[in-house]
């Protein structure tokens, strides 16, 4: 080979092989999350969820893409970040632990695979069949977390009985899942004989507004609904319902840890695995509609003993004995 022809196949080849790096790197699939959560309240729920991906050959950066948008709290935004996510022509949609975000994305595609994390439940909100054949382009993994507000209020029945007066805390902007939990709560707070007052906020300054009034209906306890902006705000409510001598229970140990009286829910970091290793399938062409949706089925019970004793609150041994973790 003469050296002239040498050197311009030589070009040719540098010049090929941007192109096709450029190729391989368009070919990559792109995950969109979409949540109503903060980003860096989610940390250890993506760890597990990039733990999932893996398991079924995916990592970021290397053969899979991810684009975040986060609400942070804001459900009113997720119908235009969802519409982003579609524009954007991403491969799936994971809606990260918001219902709002999963209906938001619901409303924006019929055709892009969806896979969400939610607390209520799916079929009845209307987003699949059945657990076990979902159908159309919906599946995912769903917690006990909405169901399991009415369990939230027994379980503060059972530690303050001589509370007859009950507040719960909804957040109006997710009307789906304030309705679903303000039905249930109903329907427990009059099997156990209660007086239920349903609040609403919307920003870290009406959760103020709420804990002012439930102090004036001479509220009793607390039940504090799911939701985004309640998860964001985990400091504040432990903080409030001290403060105004409130025995108060929500659904993750952050509240817990943060000083709150007890929570009951299940174990979120657990569950985010499964969620990547159904994003993972759905990448190597499985279909949503095949994919039965995964329920949680482990729920733990957190007691802070310390904000029990600060409040004057005698735990029954029953209630210690069936907790998960007792803070002591």
């Amino acid at each position: 080979m003469k050296r002239r022809e040498f050197i311009t196949l030589l070009g040719g080849a540098a010049v090929a092989w941007p192109v096709a790096a450029r190729a391989q790197q368009a070919a990559m699939p792109v995950i969109g999350v979409l949540s109503a959560e903060w980003p860096d309240l989610f940390t250890d729920r993506l760890r597990a969820f990039h733990d999932g991906l893996r398991e079924t050959g995916y990592v970021e950066g290397r053969n899979v893409a991810i684009e975040y948008r986060w609400a942070e709290g804001r459900n009113d935004r997720l119908p235009a970040l969802a519409a982003e996510l579609v524009r954007r022509q991403v491969s799936v949609i994971v809606t990260a632990g918001s219902t709002p975000a999963t209906l938001a994305a619901r409303e924006a595609t019929t055709t892009i695979p969806i896979l969400f994390y939610i607390g209520a439940n799916p079929v009845e909100v209307g987003l699949v069949t059945s657990l076990s054949r979902p159908g159309g382009n919906l599946t995912g993994v769903v917690t006990l977390n909405v169901e399991g507000v009415a369990k939230r209020l027994e379980l503060l029945h059972e530690l303050v009985p001589t509370a007859t007066i009950i507040a719960a805390l909804v957040n109006p902007t997710a009307p789906v899942l304030a309705e679903t939990m303000t039905r249930d709560l109903q329907a427990a707070a009059r099997t156990l004989a209660l007086e239920l007052h349903v609040l609403h906020a919307r920003s870290e300054r009406e959760i103020d507004t709420a804990f002012a009034t439930l102090v004036q209906l001479r509220a009793g306890a607390l039940v504090i609904g799911t939701d985004a902006l309640f998860n964001s705000r985990s400091e504040q409510l432990a903080g409030l319902a001290l403060r105004h001598a409130v025995p108060a229970i929500y659904q993750f140990r952050e509240f817990v840890s943060a000083g709150g009286l007890m929570s009951y829910s299940t174990t979120v970091v657990d569950t985010y695995r499964p969620l990547g290793v159904y994003t993972g399938r759905i990448l190597k062409g499985e279909k949503p509609a095949d994919l039965p949706v995964q329920q949680a089925t482990r729920l733990e019970l957190i007691i802070n003993m310390k904000t029990a004793k600060a409040l004057g609150i005698s735990v029954p041994l029953p209630l210690i004995g069936r907790a998960d973790e007792v803070i002591e």
